[in-house]
């Protein structure tokens, strides 16, 4: 104890801040992060790989390095400088890591991810499903037994710097704009991809689409709904999905299609017409129109499901001088009736909470380095964290788990982070072995207990 720090804070009843000798660690869920990417392979081939050719071997390993960093992005922090926070106890985040050799300084850190750059991208998309399989995580499917593919672009705001890659991006501001893959009801990572701002969505999103694919069957025997906006709005990726026995809903980009000639078709064929208030009129059904991938050179009859909202009465009770027709169409090669295919593409819609997760939760919106590749690299290397906070996450549901007004299906990764991540620990060795212990004002100490129980120990 040093009694030099001490400060009085004059309250109701005086309390006394000072430092002391004892290892309380703030971020004692660091444990269980390295438990479960120890067990899979993916830092023996880091290890074994040579990514600086023009320089001489490095004392410190590659795996050391991204375990580090994924330590890091498992905290929310993912700038360079924040490996500073683990100067003061080296010993506990390299034993809770699995670190062979020593944490890296800032520099060497940033120095050694220019070097790996995205020469690792393959091998991070390959072991994201290993870690996944060897965890014993299967996506979950929806009712209809279908597992779920969400992928969408998302910018990310890195306005106001000069970092390689950032451009004007879709959204009016300068940034990048990845596009991201989930799969299951849990929203699983499974394909980060960093683009420029300016790159067109659908631009390389064939190339996206099958290496997703190929993934996705690595981790799951279940058939496959893939669920695309209509930026992705193109019958090449159809043809993918056509060729790899996916199911699929797109939503249409209407282009130059005029909404009264659809309008017009529905008044004339639709059975299905309701009018949920005066003044408002919804026709739901399904077309089927003939069309050609001149890339594949290949031909499909393609069921186009539409729902067109005619509204002469606003929500106000304001009447329209001109009706209001609002098309919205889909391409789809389900069977499912329409209202249910209108249902199960408005889920789609729940991959902006994982895209607000990694780029707010996980602050990785604005991305740390000035190198395209380098941030690239940190993109994939926040799908295996996002997983693996996903994962954390999803074990605390049910169980001994705190008390909340209604039933939760998903943990948010904030969540996660602040209650499982950041759990203040105290620290000490004994008979060789670290202990970590726990204090019994923490109102998560028995589900961290049940999530190291079910990750982090190993059967012998």
């Amino acid at each position: 104890m040093n009694n030099n720090h001490r400060i009085t804070l004059n309250t109701n009843k005086n309390i006394i801040v000072e430092f002391t000798n004892e290892r309380i660690i703030p971020a004692s869920g660091l444990a269980v992060v390295g438990a479960l990417l120890g067990k899979s392979d993916f830092i023996k081939k880091l290890n074994r790989m040579d990514v600086t050719s023009n320089r001489s071997q490095h004392q410190i390993k590659n795996g050391d390095i991204v375990l580090t960093y994924l330590g890091m992005l498992c905290m929310g922090k993912p700038y360079f400088e924040a490996v500073h926070e683990m100067d003061d106890d080296k010993d506990f985040y390299k034993t809770a890591l699995g670190i062979t050799r020593s944490i890296p300084s800032e520099e060497t850190l940033r120095q050694r991810m220019d070097d790996i750059g995205d020469s690792l991208r393959q091998t991070i998309l390959e072991q994201n499903v290993e870690m996944l399989l060897a965890n014993k995580i299967q996506p979950t499917a929806l009712a209809n037994g279908l597992v779920p593919v969400d992928i969408d672009v998302t910018p990310m705001d890195n306005s106001k710097s000069k970092k390689e890659g950032v451009s004007r991006t879709y959204k009016g501001f300068d940034g990048y704009a990845p596009v991201m893959a989930y799969i299951g009801t849990e929203g699983y990572a499974i394909n980060f991809e960093l683009r420029e701002g300016k790159q067109h969505c659908q631009k390389g999103t064939v190339e996206f689409l099958q290496e997703t694919i190929k993934l996705c069957h690595k981790l799951t025997d279940k058939p496959l709904l893939i669920r695309l906006d209509s930026g992705n709005d193109s019958i090449d990726n159809v043809a993918v999905l056509m060729d790899t026995g996916c199911f699929f809903i797109i939503k249409r980009n209407l282009r130059r299609e005029s909404t009264d000639d659809w309008f017009e078709t529905a008044k004339q064929y639709c059975q299905h017409v309701t009018s949920p208030r005066d003044g408002k009129t919804v026709y739901i059904g399904s077309d089927w129109k003939t069309v050609i991938s001149k890339q594949f050179n290949k031909e499909f009859i393609l069921r186009t499901g539409y729902e067109i909202t005619e509204r002469t009465i606003d929500k106000y009770g304001q009447f329209n001088l001109v009706p209001d027709i609002e098309v919205e169409t889909w391409w789809t090669n389900l069977g499912d009736p329409d209202e249910e295919i209108i249902r199960l593409y408005h889920a789609h819609g729940e991959c902006e909470q994982f895209h607000s997760e990694v780029k707010t939760d996980m602050d990785l919106e604005r991305l740390p380095s000035g190198k395209f590749a380098t941030n690239a690299l940190i993109l994939e290397l926040g799908m295996i964290a996002y997983n693996i906070l996903r994962m954390i996450g999803q074990g605390t549901i049910g169980g001994r788990a705190p008390r909340q007004k209604r039933d939760v299906k998903r943990r948010r990764l904030r969540t996660v982070i602040s209650n499982l991540i950041m759990m203040a620990g105290h620290v000490t060795m004994h008979a060789r072995q670290l202990i970590i212990g726990l204090g019994k004002s923490n109102v998560w100490r028995h589900i961290f207990s049940y999530i190291c129980q079910k990750y982090a120990v190993t059967n012998a």
